[in-house]
């Protein structure tokens, strides 16, 4: 897995980003998923096929990060379970691919119900047999229910998964199972369902939505929205309050997906990117000047009409510099 990848999977693991995310796309910002009622999964989707007698291999897949979401109803019970997929590139199979996982999660679903009745069926079978009292009043199950597994009042938690483009890039690949199909035959595809996934990618972002995200995730999609731009990139962080108190892990993010140099202390908690641009613009023109001037005394080193003490005069370089370049040539 590249850097970026991991460093992208990482950051997205921080349950106040991953919440913040989802409260952008469900609710248009309003803080509505607590992220102190997200837990995380196990990413390793494994699906057995659920129903009796059935001998083939499970399927195994992973999902960049998965989180339940807790709610008190008349018991805590899981409601939602949300799953985000970070991709630092256009990715054409997209839509399959959330399929996939999604369908992995509603078929472990199954399995977890048709295990817990088996136990279930074994326990009062076995209080049966030993002429125990059988507490379980409720009825046994219809061949229907045995045979898969699933009773009638067993119900499945919903499934959302969240795809997040850490790319400037417009997503140009296809949305949905149906722009992935060669037929185009509107009664065909009528029968054909279809399955389309849901996306955040900051080009399609104005400053009115990146304003909705509450947590560093806005500066990381503000940064890379513009970082093709980068006039427009430093005026934006310069004039920007909340680019003076970044997180670590978000500058980190920048760097590895942007390929920018802002520097900073790993040990410090918060990253004053206002700061790092400034030092960087600055860095920048002197490099620039230093590269004039070496340009300068290599043209009259070239040239053999002036000693190295007139062309370090000349091009504001020490003596032992214009030595250097001359030994360079």
């Amino acid at each position: 897995m590249a850097a970026k990848d991991i460093i992208t999977k990482e950051y997205m693991k921080d349950a106040s980003i991953f919440a913040d995310a989802f409260n952008y796309f469900l609710y248009d910002g309003k803080q509505v998923i607590d992220p102190l009622k997200l837990h995380a999964m196990d990413t390793t989707e494994i699906s057995m096929p659920y129903g009796e007698g059935n001998t083939q291999s499970p399927v195994q897949k992973f999902r960049d990060n998965l989180k339940y979401l807790t709610a008190m109803q008349d018991e805590s019970a899981a409601y939602l379970i949300l799953g985000i997929e970070n991709q630092t590139d256009v990715q054409m199979a997209m839509p399959v691919k959330n399929m996939v996982y999604d369908a992995l999660q509603y078929a472990a679903q199954v399995e977890k119900a048709a295990k817990s009745h088996r136990k279930a069926e074994k326990e009062r079978a076995e209080a049966k047999k030993n002429g125990e009292k059988n507490e379980d009043s409720r009825p046994g199950p219809s061949s229907k229910e045995y045979l898969s597994g699933f009773y009638r009042n067993d119900q499945l938690v919903p499934v959302i998964t969240l795809v997040i483009l850490f790319n400037p890039t417009p997503w140009d690949g296809p949305m949905s199972i149906h722009e992935m199909l060669s037929v185009k035959d509107e009664k065909i595809l009528s029968f054909v369902p279809d399955y389309k996934i849901n996306l955040i990618a900051p080009a399609y972002m104005d400053m009115e939505a990146m304003n909705k995200l509450k947590t560093s995730l806005r500066e990381v999609m503000l940064y890379i929205k513009y970082s093709k731009d980068k006039e427009k990139l430093q005026q934006m962080v310069l004039s920007d309050e909340r680019f003076k108190h970044v997180e670590r892990n978000a500058a980190s993010v920048i760097n590895a997906i942007t390929h920018s140099k802002i520097k900073f202390d790993e040990k410090e908690e918060v990253v004053d990117m206002c700061q790092a641009i400034m030092e960087m613009r600055e860095e920048a023109i002197l490099i620039g000047r230093n590269e004039g001037q070496e340009k300068t005394a290599k043209r009259m080193l070239k040239l053999g009409k002036n000693t190295i003490e007139e062309i370090a005069m000349c091009s504001d370089l020490s003596v032992e510099r214009i030595k250097e370049l001359k030994n360079e040539m």
